[in-house]
């Protein structure tokens, strides 16, 4: 037997109401002293209650007989069974596993504290019994190990500098990481009987030891960005300036002027603090 078989156990309130009748009938033997015949059925009794197996919704009982895998029962209720059975108690609820935090390296080889969340339940009792030593724990084992392997696929995220332009990142793409460690978990449980309902990340930051220069990396990136959107719109509104000037024919600039002026604009435009202005009464020269 290398597969799950689903086997269905006697009813066991008929057995139970049964034995209250062997337990009054022994009763009433032991009672007239008929200890030879009461005895062996209070025996049988005791024998007897050990074959009463509850089984609870979402709930399954394996059952071996001297190493020999009988069967499961997956349906809720009470039941007897051969009181040599061996039971051994399997959920089929799902779980939630939240691993801890692990210190790995991204795509790029930066260090990184990654942690995932996983939903998972048993869905084939055989398997999750006999074919790994304790399932729990190898749940646990190997969603490390794709956690690990699925960091060093994506870089943390992307920098401009380093040429990175990479579609899918840990930080920014949360959908298609989560599917691909959800595809990456389902590969390696299946051997243990156990479905995957979800999983995501739970926890991604930079290590501590990189923590503070990869802030200041990224606020250093925010704002040449910043930077970049503010100077190509003050060119924008410099060529406007000196395009209404000269079509309106305000005033005739020479190419020494028109330098100043331009120059004079993005120093208005692109600074980053109030600019003080400067009255000038005399020429232009001066």
């Amino acid at each position: 037997m290398t597969q799950e078989k689903n086997i269905t156990a006697a009813n066991g309130y008929i057995i139970l109401a049964a034995l209250l009748f062997l337990i009054i009938g022994a009763f009433v033997l032991l009672s007239n002293d008929m200890v030879l015949y009461g005895l062996p059925l209070a025996l049988i009794i005791i024998i007897s209650l050990l074959g009463f197996v509850l089984v609870n919704p979402n709930g399954s009982r394996v059952l071996l007989l001297f190493g020999k895998y009988m069967g499961t029962i997956k349906t809720n209720g009470l039941f007897w069974v051969n009181p040599l059975y061996t039971k051994k108690k399997i959920s089929l609820r799902a779980s939630n596993f939240d691993s801890e935090r692990l210190k790995v390296n991204d795509k790029l080889g930066n260090p990184i504290m990654i942690s995932t969340i996983l939903v998972w339940r048993v869905t084939n009792t055989y398997k999750a019994a006999f074919d790994v030593d304790d399932y729990t724990n190898f749940v646990r084992v190997q969603t490390d190990a794709a956690v690990r392997k699925l960091a060093s696929m994506y870089p943390y995220d992307n920098f401009a500098d380093e040429g990175v332009d990479e579609d899918i990142t840990l930080r920014s793409s949360v959908n298609e990481v989560s599917e691909a460690l959800e595809k990456e978990v389902q590969e390696r449980l299946p051997m243990a009987g156990i479905e995957v309902l979800e999983a995501r990340i739970g926890y991604l930051a930079y290590a501590q030891e990189i923590a503070n220069a990869m802030l200041k990396r990224q606020q250093a990136t925010a704002i040449v960005a910043a930077r970049h959107k503010i100077v190509e719109g003050a060119v924008s509104m410099v060529e406007m300036a000196l395009d209404h000037l000269s079509k309106k024919n305000i005033v005739e600039l020479d190419d020494e002027r028109r330098a100043a002026m331009v120059s004079n604009l993005m120093v208005v435009l692109c600074s980053d603090k109030d600019v003080t202005p400067v009255v000038n009464t005399g020429t232009l020269n001066h």
